[in-house]
């Protein structure tokens, strides 16, 4: 089998259209990312009908400006990879559709791409890190829709071990950036905000919920935070700080759990809310302190990007795996699902 050199990843689940062409599944020739916070800030979260349309505007550039800043043409690729889910079902529609278009004109491999399967191989892009992530790795995956502790036995091999049982991290921190009136997108905000704050001004709680449970639930400790707030007498700085340390607490000790648990390794960080500055530090101090070896992705690549898709459909490729050309949008795709590969294929 012909190792594919270089992959022209997509990706369209939600608010960003981003094209990127990764060479040897560590090498980011070029990663294009079209925002459309400035859409969706006036409506304090991502609009779906706004987002499709939008895509559909940004897809075709941004494929062209990702082959050029790469210095490569279509015929230069080896394959396309593109997410098909989860995600908004219209934006996702559009990437699937014109992954699909792009792979058939000029005769590539194809094949889908799940969104947190994206995350997680983020950490995979440097090449000299991803020669220190050895199997098994717990990877913690936190953004706007997702927290989940994955157990991670080898390329492709996922165990789901804990996940929310209600809001988000990312959602809690955009839910709490809007009682602070701070906008959106809430994540960047709120740790903006908590610089200038004190982290221990407020007592707010820490649901850990049953003992033993690598689950996480954010919603009653939002639920204290509109209180703080609505009392009046804690300074914006500090509520935001206090959330932002309580939240980094409970991820950090679910996240070691699972690592002590499991026997694993290394411990992975995936997904926007792994670029929070508390998060990052309690998770490196914790990992120091206990002796195990912690990932981060750099910023840049912990939200929406296209090169994860990339290096994930390289990874699945150098599997043997493919996708069809009936290959559709999922919003609701789970984890390890394989039916978005050709039977052919399997794993």
């Amino acid at each position: 089998m012909k190792e594919p050199a270089l992959v022209l990843g997509i990706e369209t689940s939600c608010d960003e259209t981003s094209a990127a062409v990764v060479g040897a599944g560590t090498c980011i020739l070029s990663n294009v990312i079209a925002s459309q916070e400035h859409l969706h800030q006036k409506y304090g979260g991502v609009v779906p009908e706004i987002a499709s349309r939008k895509h559909l505007e940004t897809f075709i550039p941004c494929v062209n400006e990702a082959l050029e800043q790469a210095g490569v043409s279509r015929n230069d690729l080896d394959a396309v990879a593109v997410t098909c889910g989860p995600g908004l079902a219209g934006a996702l529609l559009v990437g699937v559709t014109g992954g699909k278009a792009l792979a058939y004109g000029a005769g590539l491999d194809l094949i889908g791409v799940n969104h947190l399967e994206g995350h997680i191989y983020a950490n995979f892009l440097d090449g000299r890190q991803a020669d220190e992530l050895e199997f098994p790795l717990v990877c913690l995956v936190v953004s706007g829709g997702h927290t989940d502790l994955i157990l991670m036995k080898g390329h492709g091999q996922y165990e789901v071990l804990g996940r929310t049982r209600d809001d988000a991290a990312g959602e809690a921190f955009d839910k709490v950036a809007r009682l602070l009136g701070l906008g959106y997108p809430g994540g960047p905000l709120v740790d903006s905000l908590a610089q200038k704050g004190a982290p221990g001004a407020v007592t707010l709680p820490r649901a850990y919920l049953e003992e033993g449970s690598l689950d996480t639930s954010f919603s009653g400790l939002k639920t204290a935070v509109a209180h703080v707030i609505r009392e009046g007498s804690v300074k914006p700085e500090d509520v935001a700080a206090s959330f932002q340390r309580a939240v980094a607490s409970v991820l950090a000790g679910k996240a070691f759990m699972a690592v002590e648990r499991t026997g694993a390794r290394r411990l992975a960080l995936a997904g926007g809310v792994s670029a929070n500055s508390e998060l990052r530090k309690t998770i490196l101090s914790l990992g120091r302190r206990l002796g195990v070896p912690v990932h981060i992705p750099p910023a840049r690549l912990c939200t929406d990007n296209a090169a994860m898709v990339a290096c994930a459909g390289y990874h699945g490729l150098m599997r043997g795996l493919r996708s069809g050309w009936d290959l559709n949008a999922l919003p609701n795709l789970s984890l390890g699902d394989t039916s978005i590969y050709l039977r052919t294929g399997g794993q």
